[in-house]
């Protein structure tokens, strides 16, 4: 396994998924529940961040790497399942939402891997609409785990909104992807 800047920062991503989960196991009692909603969007905030910085270094110093390829969308896929499992527990987002979201990341990553398996990989390559998609997602996500007003926006309401434009692109982007393999899938045999 190839370590490197880019690597830990990953990592890490997946390190802080269970101090973002425990946040939200604090007891009511304690002082910590008043910032609880505060640290978990500062979590995620960051983790979005270190996703971008960590792609942008493998590329810029050029330690790119198989398993850094494979590990970036895995810690992704998981601290988004995690946020969305904890705003369902909340009430904040309706359960139908993260199965979409998080069916069709499953769903999508097995598809790749089939594709890259049978050297159809640039089949289900990343699209734009994948990418408008990921970015109403985790707008959606920071709002929604702050819930709070910012400076007179109602940001549950914004971030409902947006989670519910990523659902609706999540099912479309699904769709394009499918598409896409589709001569590949009726293929096979």
């Amino acid at each position: 396994m190839p370590t490197n800047i880019p690597i830990f920062l990953t990592w890490l991503r997946i390190v802080v998924i269970p101090l973002m989960v425990a946040l939200y196991y604090v007891p009511e009692h304690w002082s910590l529940m008043a910032v609880r909603d505060l640290s978990a969007t500062l979590i995620f905030m960051v983790a979005g961040a270190t996703d971008w910085l960590d792609g942008y270094l493998a590329r810029r110093w050029n330690e790119t790497s198989a398993f850094g390829a494979f590990l970036d969308p895995v810690a992704d896929k998981l601290m988004v399942a995690a946020a969305l499992i904890i705003l369902v527990h909340l009430g904040r987002v309706d359960a139908i939402i993260a199965i979409i979201i998080i069916g069709r990341e499953i769903t999508i990553s097995a598809l790749r891997e089939w594709m890259a398996q049978i050297g159809a990989q640039k089949s289900v390559a990343v699209s734009m609409i994948g990418k408008v998609k990921t970015t109403a997602q985790m707008a959606a996500i920071p709002l929604l785990l702050y819930y709070k007003p910012v400076w007179g926006f109602d940001v549950q309401e914004i971030g409902t909104w947006l989670i519910y434009i990523a659902a609706a692109l999540t099912l479309w982007s699904m769709g394009y992807y499918m598409r896409m393999a589709w001569p590949h899938l009726t293929a096979q045999k």
